[in-house]
């Protein structure tokens, strides 16, 4: 297979994705395990390429992706809007390789590698 399962069915992983490219584009650097972090740089990547392109179709393709329940306290418009407004332009000139992860070590508890994901 071509990506990682994570444990889990195909709409759970689906929606844990979601929950973390919007929690990873409101606060900018989340704690997560490895593997989550390294299936989630892709996403995370292709949303800011979205954002790069800025047209109607790219907002409403972000803004179907972006999560309004984990957005909702940290107002969701303002959410998809950052994609577009402040993430995009910081990348004009870079070609990819939006996102940067750190390892931390072990997780307390079951030995999980721990990673911090953040846009650079």
């Amino acid at each position: 297979m071509g990506y990682r399962k994570l444990g889990r069915t195909s709409s759970q992983r689906k929606a844990m994705l979601r929950d973390l490219t919007t929690d990873l584009i409101i606060s900018e650097r989340i704690e997560t395990t490895e593997a989550r972090a390294k299936e989630l740089r892709s996403v995370v990547e292709k949303m800011i390429t979205l954002g790069k392109r800025g047209d109607l179709h790219a907002r409403r393709q972000a803004a179907a992706y972006i999560r309004n329940e984990v957005a909702n306290a940290r107002n969701w418009r303002r959410c998809t809007s950052k994609v577009f407004a402040d993430v995009a332009p910081r990348y004009a000139e870079r070609q990819g390789g939006y996102t940067r992860i750190m390892k931390l070590g072990p997780r307390r508890g079951d030995g999980a590698p721990m990673v911090i994901i953040e846009l650079v």
